[in-house]
């Protein structure tokens, strides 16, 4: 049997063959041409900007809280029955105003015997002292003996000791007479009565009354790291990061509102050491704050600190979005100068809100591409227009995760 007789399609399987052979390589290089023009098309639009190094403010970042600069417990310092509270609760007083009023005849009647003591203690002490003064020129002239001009010395002596006791009983007494109005040693704002009027005050434990806080200027606690401190000295080491002028930061403060306190302070206070619980020292900052203030600080409230005065040298900031996390680190995409799109690998450094430093991979003049990274691969044509350098430059210290590439994901 012959192999036409075998196989009665065999004409058109002999036809598809040849028409396979002949029209594929055609139809491949039609593919290679559309690959090949993938590139040679229209260009990308993106917008870029010019890394121009400068010398960037640097503002370091951290949570505190308010404290009043002066507050002083006020205590009873003798017993008696409360008979009047004298001053508004939570308001304002005045160093010297009277607070609390004990009642105050127990002391009268307490001053007054001590100075009836004191009256008769004088009277003796003039007797001795006449005494002595007659009896001194008769042993003289041996008209007394020995012993009575002995008796007389003693007895004035006595007398003078005597008086002097006296008087220390009635300065005693005019000192708790005064103790039973109790005053604001300081200008401020006072806390609830622990004691209400007719109660009974004692001393010790139980004499705490109130306390008055002084809040103009008002004090900023707030602690910082042992890494953080560690941090900010190798980058003054290596030059990345220059003191304020004067080695003291200026103090802003934001409030939780968002909005920023009106007034600038200066540090005042760092612990010499760090704690061994915490593994951080605390840091104190005094700053304005008018009672008359529509925002005026009060203490116990949390507030944003920013340290400001620092300066990055020669700084280089680009917007974070524009940094990509890839595979083998950090990059971003330049412009060159034939218009294709290049990588560039990047170390990132710190960041705040929307710009981060770019520590090493950056030059001056290197245009870094901001939009439509998801468009771009090695050599793609872009169309570019020039924005200005960012306007950013605080850097919180805070490490975060920057954007992944795509195709890590």
């Amino acid at each position: 049997m012959s192999c036409k007789d075998r196989h009665p399609c065999f004409p058109s399987f002999c036809f598809l063959f040849l028409f396979f052979i002949i029209f594929l390589p055609i139809g491949l290089a039609g593919c290679s041409d559309k690959k090949d023009g993938a590139h040679s098309g229209e260009a990308v639009p993106v917008t870029v900007m010019t890394v121009k190094p400068r010398d960037i403010p640097i503002d370091i970042e951290f949570i505190g809280t308010t404290e009043s600069s002066h507050q002083v417990e006020i205590r009873s310092r003798v017993e008696g029955f409360l008979e009047k509270i004298t001053y508004e609760e939570g308001g304002k007083v005045k160093a010297g105003q009277t607070m609390f009023q004990i009642d105050q005849r127990p002391f009268e009647a307490s001053l007054q015997q001590a100075m009836g003591v004191l009256a008769q203690q004088q009277a003796k002490l003039v007797t001795a002292e006449a005494t002595l003064k007659r009896v001194r020129p008769l042993a003289e002239k041996n008209a007394v003996s020995k012993k009575d001009l002995d008796d007389a010395i003693g007895d004035e002596k006595t007398a003078r000791a005597a008086v002097l006791s006296a008087e220390g009983s009635v300065q005693d007494a005019r000192l708790k007479l005064s103790y039973a109005t109790i005053k604001s040693p300081i200008d401020g704002f006072a806390g609830r009565s622990k004691k209400q009027e007719g109660s009974y005050v004692s001393t010790g434990q139980e004499s705490l009354l109130t306390y008055v806080a002084k809040i103009d200027p008002i004090w900023i606690d707030f602690s910082v790291s042992e890494n953080e401190n560690l941090k900010l000295e190798d980058r003054t080491a290596r030059g990345t990061f220059r003191m304020p002028k004067d080695s003291n930061f200026d103090v802003e403060v934001n409030l939780s509102d968002g909005s920023v306190f009106p007034y600038k302070g200066r540090l005042n206070y760092a612990d010499p050491s760090y704690s061994s619980e915490t593994g951080t020292y605390q840091v104190r900052a005094e700053i304005r704050n008018p009672v008359n203030s529509p925002k005026a600080l009060r203490p116990g409230q949390f507030v944003r600190v920013h340290l400001q005065g620092g300066v990055r040298p020669n700084g280089i900031l680009i917007p974070r979005t524009a940094v990509t996390q890839g595979a083998k680190g950090h990059f971003v995409w330049l412009a060159g100068s034939d218009g294709k799109a290049e990588l560039r690998v990047v170390e990132i450094g710190d960041w705040q809100e929307n710009d981060v430093f770019i520590d090493s991979g950056l030059a001056e003049g290197d245009r870094v591409i901001l939009d439509n990274l998801i468009k771009m691969s090695q050599d793609v044509p872009v169309r570019i227009s020039d924005v200005p350098v960012s306007a950013g430059g605080k850097v919180s210290g805070v490490d975060q995760e920057l954007p992944v590439s795509p195709a890590d994901k």
